[in-house]
């Protein structure tokens, strides 16, 4: 087995670990920000619905480029476009989210189950996504580049939503929650630009 074949098998790995883990947490956090009328939580188990198709879409290419020996380069660019839309569209929805929270003074419950969803997240995908970076620099492979700064993001949003919900049980400031949500959407439109003009750097290059 080559260098490269044994680090793309990683690479699966962990698109499969992302993909059962973001199962769960989209589930449980979706569920848990309905309940609780939270916006923060709510944009946090969207986030992972999109990364959880980000993975799914970027674990099918990396059975495919398995399978065939080598990287299909239309394939690649199309997932990447797909990834840096989801940015958009999540931080889109946040945007407008955040600004009707905020001028009908709308506020969210107290919600246990997801500070410890948030918690967990903040453990699991700092670590998930150094790896998926790691090698996909390695395998110098642009998609899971692109996946780890998803799975980075999540990280991000796992901060901001622990935080807002801690502030808003602790101290019932109703702005926390939205404010901790708009953090999120500037993160995402940066996520978003930086795989956007990374396809396009990548079409580039390659065209010359």
């Amino acid at each position: 087995m080559t260098r490269s074949s044994h680090l793309l098998r990683q690479a699966i790995r962990l698109e499969q670990f992302s993909v059962g883990w973001m199962l769960i947490e989209a589930g449980v956090a979706v569920t848990a920000g309905i309940v609780a009328r939270s916006l923060a939580l709510s944009s946090f188990g969207f986030d992972s619905v999109i990364e959880l198709v980000c993975a799914y879409l970027v674990l099918r290419r990396l059975r495919a480029e398995l399978t065939a020996g080598r990287t299909n380069e239309h394939a690649e660019r199309r997932v990447l476009r797909i990834i840096a839309v989801t940015f958009f569209l999540l931080a889109t929805y946040v945007v407008i989210s955040s600004a009707i929270d905020l001028a009908t003074g709308a506020h969210p419950q107290r919600s246990p189950a997801g500070m410890g969803l948030a918690f967990a997240s903040l453990v699991v995908m700092p670590l998930l996504g150094w790896r998926k970076r790691q090698v996909g620099t390695s395998l110098r492979n642009l998609l899971v580049q692109a996946d780890a700064a998803q799975t980075l993001l999540c990280a991000t949003l796992a901060v901001t939503t622990l935080l807002g919900l801690v502030l808003f049980a602790a101290f019932s400031w109703r702005w926390a929650d939205p404010i901790a949500a708009l953090a999120v959407a500037f993160v995402a439109v940066r996520e978003g630009r930086e795989a956007w003009n990374g396809e396009l750097l990548t079409e580039d290059s390659r065209g010359g």
